[in-house]
């Protein structure tokens, strides 16, 4: 299984583990037979026979038998358990690194999508849904027994088991699409949903609230009417599959009682005929009543796949960049998935270790989009982006991330400390995040915050003003000196003091050898440059070298 999928292969190394599962459910329905041999020697035996012993025989028997039932039932319960956490321990670190990949990358991706895929792949694979895959196969052993206590009892089994699976597959093709609908149109909702909460300030600020709740409204009432046809469809399967049950208790009883009428049947039997057809109709019924469970597992799975299945760039393992280096792009471009135009042409670029590049251009211009492409989080659509003399992906990804700084237009704070956020929630560093914030010029404003470097943020910055995020994010980027550093519109949030500091270290990082890119319209700043880049409509306009570089 070494060159499958993933996901195939983080299941395939849980075949042990379901395989004993399986085996275990052989044990199980073998035992579930105790109740019926246990009613057929009661009634044709002990009570023809009139033997105490006999009674207290075979109830010792199906004692024992049903004591190891309930042992197997709880052995593969923790089995289940612990494949379930197995699957957890394999495949979340796989789903984590993909969902942040994808999310920095052109597409995007919801991020709470392949952890509830995760989620639903794994309570199927653990649950009832399985059990009832492992359980199938022992419905023809029950069948086989009820052949055997008169041919005519075998075929209304096998009546009923076979309008129960017909049942069952018209419940998932008429259900498979509404279902869908109803998934997709709920998790649109909650998307919107959380998008609008996050700017909860600004929207109650500015009185969209009105108009936001009748958007969201329009989506409810889109999922509800999705989520309301997905349960009748459901419902309406699960009312048929019962009527059958009752019909096959009651028609099964009526046969078995007409065989007994007719001398080809004992009582014992009449009895017995009824759990065997309830027994051989179990494992058939669970896929009735859980097959929007199969839907969503199955959904779940492809999604999965199909996230695991993008490569990315080895974590480790692969040779280290050098400390200082050259970013060439060579005829780069970049795009959306599935959309033919680019959002920035074949472009070539050579930046020398030390080089500070202003990019300037009106807005849409592909300015982030090239930011982005430098630090790798947009594969080139063509062409490709060499850091020294080998391609981003070629270097060790983490060694290759320590070496990069990066402040975007929107600077988002995790929750923890000052000190953990400009050490990027990495080991901490005095010495380096003291360097780091001196260089942005906040080791001053940092001494005044109640706890100093030990100030908690709050969830995305939310205790910081606009400034001190964006200077804390600055300090993030400088953080370990590295050897390029993406500056996207830096003095956004900035006062005179901060703009001053964001100077000095821009000087500070040339004089270094670090390459420095500044997407800025600020003169000051631009100031700095050694070279000009002009981008419209993500094509170059300029690309010239300035006559000085300010010190």
């Amino acid at each position: 299984m070494s060159g499958a999928p993933p996901l195939r292969r983080a299941l395939w190394a849980l075949r042990r583990p379901f395989a004993l599962a399986a085996a275990l459910g052989v044990a199980l329905n073998l035992l579930l037979l105790t109740p019926t041999l246990y009613l057929l020697q009661v009634y044709d035996r002990v009570l023809a026979g009139q033997s105490e012993l006999t009674l207290l025989a075979v109830s010792l028997l199906a004692l024992v038998s049903l004591a190891l039932l309930a042992g197997a039932e709880g052995l593969r319960s923790r089995v289940l358990v612990r494949i379930g956490l197995a699957m957890d321990q394999d495949l979340s670190p796989q789903v984590f690194e993909a969902t942040f990949w994808q999310q920095a990358g052109p597409s995007g991706t919801d991020t709470r999508r392949p952890f509830d895929d995760l989620l639903q792949l794994r309570q199927f694979l653990t649950g009832p849904g399985i059990l009832a895959l492992f359980d199938a196969p022992w419905s023809p052993l029950y069948l086989a027994v009820l052949w055997l206590l008169h041919p005519l009892l075998g075929v209304l089994g096998l009546v009923f088991v076979g309008a129960q699976a017909l049942l069952a597959g018209l419940g998932h093709h008429r259900g498979l699409a509404p279902a869908q609908a109803a998934s997709t149109s709920a998790a649109q909702a909650a998307r919107f949903l959380d998008g609008k909460l996050r700017n909860a300030a600004l929207v109650e600020a500015m009185g969209m609230v009105g108009g936001l709740r009748g958007r969201w409204a329009a989506l409810q009432a889109r999922a509800a009417a999705h989520r309301t046809a997905a349960q009748a469809q459901a419902q309406q399967i699960a009312a048929w599959s019962k009527w059958l049950r009752y019909c096959q208790q009651s028609l099964g009883l009526a046969a078995a009682a007409l065989l007994v009428i007719d001398g080809q049947l004992t009582p014992g039997a009449m009895i017995a005929t009824n759990l065997l057809l309830t027994r051989a109709l179990a494992p058939v019924d669970q896929f009735v009543s859980g097959w929007r469970g199969f839907i969503a597992a199955r959904a779940a799975f492809a999604r999965l796949q199909a996230l695991l299945a993008v490569p990315l760039p080895p974590l480790s393992g692969l040779a280290t960049p050098p400390r200082r280096a050259a970013l060439t792009l060579a005829g780069a471009s970049a795009g959306l998935p599935g959309q033919a135009r680019l959002l920035l042409q074949p472009l070539s670029l050579s930046l020398a270790a030390g080089t500070v590049l202003v990019v300037q251009g009106p807005s849409g211009s592909g300015k982030s989009t090239l930011a982005r492409l430098m630090l790798g989080l947009w594969p080139a659509a063509a062409g490709t982006v060499l850091f020294g003399d080998r391609p981003l992906a070629a270097w060790d990804a983490t060694a290759l991330g320590a070496q990069r700084g990066y402040l975007p237009q929107e600077v988002d704070l995790m929750d923890g400390s000052v000190a953990e956020n400009i050490a990027r929630h990495g080991r901490l560093d005095a010495e380096r995040v003291l360097e780091a914030a001196r260089s942005a010029g906040l080791h001053d404003l940092i001494l005044k915050f109640a706890k100093g470097y030990d100030t908690p943020v709050g969830d995305a910055g939310e205790a910081l003003s606009g400034g001190q995020r964006q200077r804390i994010g600055l300090a993030r980027a400088l953080y370990g000196d590295p050897a390029l550093v993406v500056l996207d519109e830096p003095d956004a949030h900035l006062d005179e003091h901060g703009e001053l500091a964001l100077r000095q270290a821009v000087v500070a990082m040339q004089a270094r050898g670090s390459t420095v890119v500044l997407i800025t319209h600020n003169p000051a700043l631009a100031s700095l440059a050694d070279r000009r880049l002009v981008l419209a409509e993500g094509a170059v306009v300029s690309d010239q070298a300035l006559p000085s570089a300010a010190t």
